[in-house]
């Protein structure tokens, strides 16, 4: 299991980026959370196997329509034993 932060930059608030962060999570089976920041970046920690969490990173590069994603920040941390993936305020 590896675990990573994240930040996404670009137009990613306000098209769903959150809620389809959510669906994309839980279809690879990763754990974790992910949201909005108050400079309009959005942030999450994945964890999971590498792989499901490699191809989580690169929905987060992409996002879904309508996102502009222009940078993404990962930061690798320590497995917290998560289960499920959550949106938070």
């Amino acid at each position: 299991m590896v675990r990573v932060h994240v930040v996404v930059h670009g137009r990613v608030q306000a098209v769903g980026f959150r809620f389809g962060a959510r669906v994309e999570a839980q279809r690879l089976g990763v754990s974790g959370w992910v949201r909005n920041r108050s400079d309009g970046a959005v942030q999450a920690e994945i964890e999971g196997e590498p792989a499901a969490v490699d191809r989580m990173l690169a929905w987060l590069d992409e996002g879904p329509p309508g996102a502009e994603v222009t940078a993404l920040t990962t930061t690798d941390l320590s497995p917290a034993g998560d289960h499920g993936f959550r949106v938070e305020a």
